[in-house]
Order: C-alpha cells, then sequence, then structure tokens
C-alpha cells in the first residue's frame, strides 16, 4: 500500500488500478512518451492480510473479559488457524466486561 486517503476512505496500493499520462513531445520533455501512475481504490475493495498466515481475511470485533473493544481477524477453525489481534480500539468499560 502507498497511500491511505482517509477523508475520501480511498487506498493507493501498488500496481492496482494504474492509469497512463500520454504527453506530448516538448522542450521540457523532448522524448515525449507515456506516465504511468496508481490511482485510489475504494477501501471497501480491499481485503487485510491475516497477520500469522499472510493470506487475505475478513475482521470481526469483539469485547474482551474486561470490558474492553477489540478488532481482530477471523481465523479458521477447520484449518487450525488462530484468531489475531490486530488492534485495541476502546478502554475498559464496567458495562461490557463479563460478570
Amino acid at each position: 500500500m502507498l497511500r491511505v486517503l482517509r477523508s475520501q476512505n480511498k487506498v493507493v496500493v501498488e500496481g492496482i488500478n494504474r492509469v497512463y499520462r500520454h504527453l506530448k513531445p516538448s522542450r521540457k520533455n523532448p522524448q515525449g512518451g507515456r506516465l504511468s501512475k496508481e490511482m485510489p481504490v475504494d477501501a471497501s475493495n480491499v481485503a487485510l492480510i491475516h497477520p500469522a498466515t499472510g493470506k487475505p481475511t475478513r475482521l470481526g470485533v469483539r469485547y474482551l473479559p474486561d470490558g474492553s473493544k477489540e478488532l481482530y481477524a477471523k481465523g479458521n477453525k477447520k484449518k487450525n488457524i488462530p484468531d489475531a489481534r490486530i488492534r485495541l480500539l476502546s478502554k475498559p468499560d464496567a458495562k461490557y466486561a463479563k460478570k
């Protein structure tokens, strides 16, 4: 991934959605030619990578026993791939803690 454009909810990924701009020969660029660059893709069209396997995965949100909320990469129970913690989303909250 090259860039994340949070305000537009888009990402720029290397080698994906490449466009070409054809340039006329000029004094600055006497050869002319084609200039290629990657354009943004909507973030919903990009899959995240599971930290353990390196393959695309789905995400989930769950509450821990202390009441804090975390984002995790879903594993595959049939292939014995465990869930992997991505990051903590909130501080512990007593109303979500297991009693």
